[in-house]
């Protein structure tokens, strides 16, 4: 069982910036691919962005290229969403994501379906 508690969520004005950290329990984090996901009111949850297991390759959504960046520091079991630039359509509930396939492709890891376990979500609004 992995355990996922995101932080860094608040509100803040449009073009400023907030990052985001995932903290994840157990000791093979190393081994797991992580995703960020978003969830704005009345929409469908979409993905946001993806980092592989080793750090190397990373997908983003079109919304947010250039503008927000995955990371993850596997010493301290965490990922993190800087978000930069921020517009009020960022405005979501975001959500962090383990997936402990070895399997996946940085490919599949844009889609919701590999991940296997999700945190509860950390609110981030973006005011005009």
């Amino acid at each position: 069982q992995v355990q996922l508690v995101e932080s860094g969520g608040g509100l803040v004005q449009a073009g400023g910036s907030l990052r985001l950290s995932c903290a994840a329990s157990g000791r093979t984090f190393r081994s797991y691919a992580m995703g960020w996901f978003r969830q704005a009111p009345g929409k469908e949850r979409e993905f946001v962005a993806a980092i592989s297991r080793s750090g190397i390759n990373t997908a983003y959504a079109d919304s947010v290229k250039g503008r927000f960046t995955i990371s993850r520091d596997n010493a301290k079991n965490t990922v993190y969403l800087q978000m930069n630039s921020l517009k009020p359509e960022d405005t979501a509930v975001y959500y962090c994501a383990a997936d402990v396939s070895p399997a996946s492709t940085i490919a599949q890891l844009t889609t919701s379906q590999p991940y296997d376990y999700w945190g509860q979500g950390t609110q981030v609004t973006v005011s005009s």
